[in-house]
């Protein structure tokens, strides 16, 4: 064993000094290598990171909401939609909420405003609401200054900034404004005795199924929207803007797939040539291919070390620069915030399979046919 070591020592720095005689081609090779998977990595990562973080902020949202349907179209719901739910078994709490979306022309971005739940404390008061820290730097604005929203009835309405939502939470609040109901009402104008939809909390997550039957029964012009539907639909979001960047990748993809199959097709003339010498002076067949499946496998390795690592850091600490307007969305308010570091073992072990070993296994057939070769006619070319 010590012995198989030791010549595998041999072959590695043997390769080494074979790689280092071409530095520019080695260099160029591992530059585009790295490259290829480090836009690949950042996609994955970045996408996998988004995914998480929407999974634990939805962990929170109510297990069913209720909406009514008009026309195939969200339409307010009556209180009185309440006492038609009535006591389902299962069912720990419900409660009518106010929410809605307000265009600001002055801005040109979209809020999302919200009447926080009666149970919520005096987060807000009349006059008063609550921002994300993303619309507050774009208002310009700061705890106890004054904002003026003009209606869609096109009243006048003056608020005071009573707190602005932590830096950390912008993810879910950067464009949201918390109002207190009075307020929501007046603003929008909305009817009493209305709401946007009915949240549902449900004790046993296995009845969903169950009590989004009873549901449709009871409300027959309404629709049951589970949490596990919400998911779906994000991971399908986020399925469809990474493959996006995907595409837009396809043609470095397609430029360094033609080139390992070049790869594959032949070897240079100065690499049959120190096959050929190689051969000459006693090396076996099983050495030379040895000796090239760990050039191959060296130049993988590190090209996908180093691209995973620089894709780490490029979404983990510089916040995907490259991708983000593909991946985050179109938004006009940004949300500024750090994903938490995850890694997928699946994830990297599928990229590990298909960007290291194509490569590492495409020299195989060439150097077999080199090195089974009578090395003068192989240094002969």
């Amino acid at each position: 064993m010590q012995t198989w070591i030791e010549k595998q020592k041999y072959l590695i720095d043997f390769t080494l000094a074979s790689l280092a005689r071409r530095k520019v081609k080695s260099l160029t090779l591992l530059f585009v290598y790295t490259l290829i998977v480090f836009l690949l990595a950042s996609v994955m990562l970045f996408t996998h990171a988004l995914r998480r973080e929407a999974a634990l902020v939805l962990a929170r949202s109510p297990d069913v909401i209720v909406q009514r349907m008009m026309a195939g179209r969200h339409d307010l719901i009556p209180s009185s939609y309440l006492d038609k739910i009535g006591r389902i078994r299962g069912v720990q709490k419900k409660e009518g909420r106010l929410w809605g979306y307000y265009y600001d022309p002055a801005q040109k971005a979209n809020y999302t405003v919200m009447a926080p739940p009666a149970d919520a404390g005096t987060m807000v008061g009349p006059g008063r609401i609550a921002v994300g820290a993303a619309l507050a730097r774009s208002l310009g604005r700061s705890v106890n200054a004054q904002v003026w929203f003009q209606s869609y009835s096109g009243k006048l309405f003056a608020f005071t900034i009573s707190s602005v939502f932590p830096e950390e939470s912008e993810l879910v609040s950067a464009d949201l404004v918390l109002m207190c109901e009075e307020d929501f009402r007046a603003f929008f104008d909305y009817p009493a005795g209305q709401y946007t939809d009915i949240a549902l909390t449900v004790a046993n997550p296995q009845e969903l199924n169950t009590i989004a039957a009873k549901l449709a029964s009871r409300l027959p012009d309404s629709r049951a929207i589970l949490r596990q539907d919400i998911l779906r639909t994000y991971d399908s979001i986020f399925n469809w803007r990474e493959g996006i960047v995907l595409v837009l990748l396809s043609g470095a993809m397609i430029a360094f797939g033609i080139f390992a199959l070049e790869k594959a097709s032949g070897l240079s003339a100065d690499e049959k040539r120190e096959i050929g010498i190689l051969k000459a002076i006693g090396w076996e067949t099983g050495d030379v291919i040895r000796m090239k499946l760990w050039e191959g496998t060296l130049i993988s390795l590190t090209a996908f070390l180093g691209g995973y690592i620089a894709a780490y850091l490029h979404v983990f600490r510089f916040s995907s620069a490259l991708f983000e307007p593909v991946l985050k969305g179109w938004s006009v308010l940004y949300p500024r915030f750090e994903l938490t570091p995850v890694v997928d073992g699946f994830q990297l072990a599928t990229l590990f399979f298909f960007t290291v070993f194509p490569y590492a296994l495409a020299t195989i057939v060439p150097i077999w046919r080199a090195a089974v070769t009578d090395p003068d006619s192989v240094m002969r070319g």
